[in-house]
C-alpha cells in the first residue's frame, strides 16, 4: 500500500518552499527554491517541478500525493482568480486551474497567513485553543484565523485580512498615513511591517538601520532606537487589540521577521488593555513555534490525514 504523503508548497516572493508530510504529521522532507521573478508561466512551471520532484525523493508513484499550496493572495470566488497578491504577477489569473492541470491532480489552496495559523493551531503555538489568531509580520502585514482545528475563509474568502485595514485610533501625525499597494494609504501593513519599522526609524533618526540593528541599539540605550521600538510597540498593540474586539481570540500567534522581537511579548500585552472593551485581557500573545516554515507545514495540513487503508 502506498504511503500516504501530504505535501505543502509556500509560494513567496522570493522563494517556493516544499513540504512531505506524513499521516502522523512528521516532516518527511523540505527544501526550497528561488521563485522566478515576475513570471507567471515559469512560477507554475517551477511549482509542478518541486512536486514531481519531492514525490520521487520520497519513492510515490507520479501523482499518488495530496498537495495543499500557501500563496499571498486569495481566489476570488466570482472569477475563481487570484486577486490582492503582492506578487502582482499572480493576479487576475487561474492560478489554481493552471496549477491542477499542470500536476493532474486537485489542489487545495488557501492564503499563506491561513497556512500559518492552521500550522500553529493544529501543533504549534497555538495548540489547544479554541480560536486562534496567526499574525505575519515579514515583508507584508497578514492573518489568519482558526476555529476549532479549521480555516476560518469567510464568505468573501477574505477571512483575517487585517493588514489591509487602517491603523485603529490614529493619532493626527498618522493621517493619511502611507499609500499602500492596495491603493489606499494608512493600512496597518504600512506601519507594522518590518520594511515599515525601518522607514519609521529612518524618518525619525536619519539613519538607515536594519531592524536587528535598531532593537539591538534599543537595547543598549540609544534614544533614537528606543522611541522607534516604542512606536512600533503601541501601534502594534493598537491593531492587535482591534482585533480581540472583533473575534477574541484564546491566543494570537506572531510570525514573521519582527516575531524575533522578543519584548513584544511583554510590551505589546501590557499596552493592548487600553483599547480592548474589557476590564482585563486574557488573550496570550505568543511566537510562533515552527519558524518560518510554519506556512508550508500550514499548506500540507490543508488536507487531513489519510484514513486507515485508504491509497494515496
Amino acid at each position: 500500500m502506498a504511503a500516504a504523503y501530504r505535501l505543502g508548497v509556500d509560494l513567496g516572493g522570493t522563494k517556493i518552499e516544499i513540504v512531505a508530510l506524513d499521516n502522523d504529521g512528521r516532516e518527511r522532507l523540505r527544501y526550497r527554491v528561488p521563485t522566478p521573478p515576475g513570471d507567471y508561466a515559469e512560477t507554475l512551471a517551477a511549482i509542478a517541478e518541486l512536486v514531481r520532484d519531492a514525490e520521487g525523493r520520497l519513492g510515490a508513484a507520479p501523482g499518488a500525493c495530496r498537495v495543499g499550496i500557501g500563496t499571498p493572495g486569495s481566489l476570488s470566488r466570482a472569477t475563481g482568480l487570484l486577486r490582492n497578491s503582492n506578487s502582482v504577477c499572480l493576479n487576475g489569473r487561474p492560478f489554481k486551474a493552471d496549477l491542477e492541470a499542470r500536476i493532474g491532480r486537485e489542489v487545495r489552496m488557501s492564503n499563506d497567513a491561513n497556512c500559518f495559523a492552521l500550522s500553529e493551531a493544529q501543533d504549534g503555538a497555538g495548540t489547544g485553543a479554541r480560536v486562534v489568531f496567526g499574525v505575519i509580520l515579514g515583508t507584508g502585514v497578514g492573518a489568519g484565523i482558526v476555529v476549532e482545528g479549521g480555516v476560518l475563509d469567510g464568505a468573501n474568502g477574505i477571512a483575517g485580512e487585517w493588514g489591509h485595514n487602517p491603523l485603529p485610533w490614529p493619532r493626527d501625525d498618522e493621517r493619511p498615513g502611507t499609500p499602500c499597494y492596495c491603493g489606499r494609504s494608512g493600512c496597518i501593513e504600512t506601519w507594522c511591517s518590518g520594511p515599515s519599522f525601518e522607514r519609521d526609524h529612518r524618518a525619525r533618526s536619519g539613519r538607515d538601520t536594519p531592524t536587528a540593528q535598531i532593537v539591538a541599539d534599543a537595547a543598549t540605550g540609544d534614544a533614537a532606537a528606543s522611541e522607534s521600538l516604542a512606536r512600533y510597540e503601541e501601534r502594534l498593540a493598537r491593531a492587535l487589540a482591534h482585533v480581540v474586539n472583533l473575534i477574541d481570540p484564546d491566543v494570537i500567534v506572531l510570525g514573521g521577521g519582527m516575531s524575533n522581537v522578543q519584548r513584544l511579548y511583554e510590551s505589546v500585552p501590557r499596552l493592548w488593555g487600553a483599547w480592548v472593551f474589557s476590564d482585563r485581557v486574557d488573550t496570550r500573545l505568543v511566537r510562533n513555534l515552527h519558524g518560518d516554515s510554519s506556512g508550508v507545514r500550514g499548506a500540507a495540513r490543508l488536507w487531513p490525514a489519510a484514513a486507515e487503508g485508504e491509497v494515496r
